[in-house]
């Protein structure tokens, strides 16, 4: 997907982002963007989860019958 992008387009988007948002903002939106991406793997684990508990009770009970 960012395959084709150069250093130059690189440096480029550095550039607006630090215009757009400021060198004082650009942390905190790192942080929240950390904090987003552990929410969001955690919210996968357990779904994860749910499912193997799911299948296993599955499998479990097909194998009773």
């Amino acid at each position: 997907m960012f395959s084709n992008l150069g250093p130059w387009e690189i440096i480029l988007i550095v550039l607006v982002v630090l215009i757009l948002f400021g060198a004082k903002k650009i942390p905190e939106l790192a942080q929240g963007l950390g904090k987003g991406m552990r929410e969001f793997r955690k919210a996968m684990k357990d779904v994860e989860e749910d499912i193997s508990k799911d299948t296993k009770n599955n499998n479990q009970n097909n194998t009773k019958e």
